[in-house]
């Protein structure tokens, strides 16, 4: 038998989110252009290596 995380469904609880982490994060990808995911980081910096062969 599986174990309910939270009493109400669909409602999840992130401490990265309360302590304000994510918020930070957006603002300084946000200010720098740089995204802050694996996967948007590693997009930013192949199309960089891709502009810089291919002009």
């Amino acid at each position: 038998m599986a174990k309910k995380s939270t009493i109400i469904p669909g409602l999840s609880f992130s401490w990265k989110r309360a302590v304000g982490i994510t918020a930070l994060k957006q603002k300084i990808a946000k200010e720098t252009g740089i995204p802050t995911s694996k996967a948007g980081i590693e997009r930013k910096v192949g199309e960089i290596i891709l502009s810089k062969l291919f002009k």
